[in-house]
Parts: structure tokens; C-alpha cells; sequence
């Protein structure tokens, strides 16, 4: 969620291009450190020209479907300059498993190549490379793979109204590693500073570390 460049209306949410993709595909190996529950604690850097700056963020994940490819949670803003408050988002999540969602986004103003470019930021992606430039990642088998790799979306402000200064027109490119639940991400939108980065790791172990104060999800 940077500062607003540009007042961009939020795009509206559509099916992936790899959701009918090879409905053969298994899930994503199943990881105790990415289900709901779950909360992640760590910084986003929002650094441009002007700045070098990081805010401290917090997310728990509150479902989680790898059947389905999906996941939802929050997203907090700790010590954003513009706001007189922590800003909390609600976010859905794609997991790309070949099945439901492929690494090509399809949507949200990303193009294949940027795409590429930003898998391409995780040096677990690497050894993916020459097979998603050879069939957009249809035939890679995800199941056992050490890293989960997902897109989310923020799709509406918890507890402040949309004229805070932020947006969330753009979306994260977010690579989960399932050996210790660290979570690295970069932020794409075109109106905003490229590459972002979202470093985050697990706080708890499901029934304790850090809450967020009481929101009404709506």
C-alpha cells in the first residue's frame, strides 16, 4: 500500500489466465507456517528518489485453500507518514499452482514481462525460468517445491476511508518459504515505485505473537 501517485480506481478482480490450466496439476505442498492464523511481522520498503524509507508492517493470514489456490488476510501499516493511524487493508491471495493460478497474472495492468521480471527477483524462481518462458509454467510440478509462490491483492481499506493518501491499486508478487515461513514480496503498479520490496517472517506459532486491534471485516 505506497503513497498514492497517481488516483487510480482499483481494477476489478478476474479469473487468473492459468485457471483452467491443466486441471491435473497437484497443490502446493501442504506447510503448517501458511495457514490461517498465521501472523508475519516485517518491513515494506517504500524508498523512491525522494526518500529511503521503510514502513513496519503486520499480516495474518485469516483462510487458507490450496485446493482452491486462495488465501486471504490483513495487511498493517504501522508508521505510514501520511496517516494519523496504523492503516489496515484486506487482501485476497492467488497461489500459483498450475492449476488454479499460473505465474502470467493476466490482469491488474501486469504483462508477461513484467511478470518475469518481478519472479524473477526470488532466486528460487530460478531454476523455473526456462520453463515458464517455454509454456507459461503449465507443466511445472509446484508439489514439492521448497517455496509457494502467490500473488495478493489488496481489495479494500479495514479502517480508514480511500482518500488516506495510499493506494492499493497494484498488487504483490510474494514468495513463501515453507522451512521457515520467511515471506518476501515486491509491489507492482505502474503509478507507483517499482520493486518495493515486503519482507516479512512468522511471529507465532498459531495461538500467540502479536494481534491486531478489533476490526469488522466486511
Amino acid at each position: 500500500m505506497p503513497v498514492r501517485v497517481v488516483d487510480t480506481a482499483t481494477p476489478s478482480s478476474q479469473p487468473s489466465t492459468g485457471q483452467d490450466a491443466n486441471a491435473g496439476h497437484p497443490s502446493p505442498p501442504s506447510c503448517s507456517l501458511l495457514s490461517a492464523g498465521r501472523c508475519f511481522a516485517g518491513t515494506q520498503n517504500v524508498s523512491n528518489v525522494q526518500n529511503n524509507e521503510a514502513w513496519k508492517v503486520n499480516v495474518r493470514i485469516h483462510g487458507c485453500d490450496l485446493e482452491q489456490g486462495y488465501l486471504c488476510g490483513t495487511m498493517e501499516a504501522l508508521n505510514v507518514p501520511l496517516a494519523d493511524t496504523p492503516v489496515v487493508t484486506f487482501w485476497e491471495g492467488e497461489i500459483v499452482d498450475a492449476k488454479n493460478y499460473t505465474f502470467f497474472t493476466g490482469k491488474w495492468e501486469a504483462s508477461p514481462e513484467d511478470d518475469i521480471r518481478h519472479w524473477s527477483k526470488f532466486p528460487s524462481f530460478t531454476p523455473l525460468l526456462s520453463q515458464i518462458e517455454t509454456d507459461g509454467g503449465k507443466s511445472v510440478d509446484l508439489s514439492n517445491y521448497a517455496h509457494i509462490f502467490m500473488r495478493w491483492k489488496e481489495q479494500y481499506f479495514v479502517n480508514v476511508g480511500v482518500d488516506c493518501g495510499l493506494t492499493i491499486a497494484g498488487f504483490y508478487y510474494v514468495c513463501f518459504s515453507c522451512s521457515d515461513g520467511s515471506i518476501s514480496g515486491f509491489y507492482y503498479d505502474p503509478n507507483s515505485s517499482p520493486f518495493q520490496k515486503l519482507e516479512l517472517k512468522c511471529t507465532n506459532e498459531k495461538d500467540s505473537g502479536f494481534t491486531f486491534s478489533s476490526y469488522e471485516l466486511q
